[in-house]
């Protein structure tokens, strides 16, 4: 999705339902000319309202899936990492390599967007395409499980504000096409 404010000071935004800010909307609309000559089967999107007005701007109209919604920060929804890291006093402390706090974990998450990929997979290895508009760390898990990686190596997928990412195969292993395109 789009910029929105708190994604714009970096702040946890996981079901605060947290609008796209003037600047996320007219990056969502920059993709619609990109959208024009794709046509794909199938668009969910997270029912929060900055993925939803994403794929709305973006020229699609998306079928809700509440498996698209973002992490559940638990006590860490709408704060920084690093008010997080000094309250703690822990200098490495990550959503990724937090053991509490959170309201649910990576695997948990993980789980979610397995469900996503069995729905979509024959889809796309019958050559269809499918648009998924949701969050960044949810996409990130989403692209490590695609990968058969642990949820948790969503860490090293990072993934920009209207960052889109093409999932697929080479030949017939699960491949990262391309990302933040």
């Amino acid at each position: 999705h789009g910029e929105t404010e708190w994604s714009r000071t970096l702040r946890h935004t996981g079901r605060t339902d947290v609008p796209l800010t003037p600047f996320g909307e007219h990056q969502a609309a920059a993709l619609a000319p990109r959208m024009t000559s794709w046509h794909p089967v199938l668009v969910l999107s997270s029912p929060l309202v900055r993925a939803r007005r994403t794929a709305e701007l973006a020229g699609l109209e998306p079928e809700i899936d509440d498996d698209l919604l973002e992490w559940d920060y638990g006590a860490f929804e709408g704060r920084t990492t690093d008010d997080i890291r000094a309250e703690l006093g822990d200098p490495g402390w990550t959503v990724w390599s937090a053991t509490s706090g959170l309201g649910e974990s990576a695997a948990d998450v993980g789980v979610r967007a397995g469900r996503v990929l069995d729905r979509v997979r024959p889809l796309v290895e019958a050559g269809e395409d499918v648009a998924l508009f949701a969050h960044a760390h949810l996409l990130r898990i989403l692209s490590a499980v695609w990968l058969d990686l642990p949820a948790e190596r969503g860490v090293s997928f990072v993934l920009e504000p209207t960052g889109a990412g093409v999932l697929g195969y080479e030949r017939d292993t699960p491949a990262l096409r391309a990302w933040n395109a």
